[in-house]
């Protein structure tokens, strides 16, 4: 796992974190909906990586 895998990953967590609660606030549930998709998809890629590299060891 490179550490730009690891900074797009959480990035992307981050990301729909902050764009899910702008949706709370804005009531859009546009918004949340995919901000919970962004943070959900990030945090997978992230346990993902995590269960290869534990793999390679």
């Amino acid at each position: 796992m490179g550490v730009g895998q690891t900074i797009k990953h959480k990035t992307q967590a981050f990301k729909g974190r902050i764009t899910e609660r702008v949706g709370r606030t804005t009531r859009s549930k546009r918004l949340q909906r995919e901000g919970r998709t962004d943070r959900v998809s990030g945090t997978l890629k992230q346990a993902g990586s995590k269960v290869k590299h534990a793999f390679r060891r």
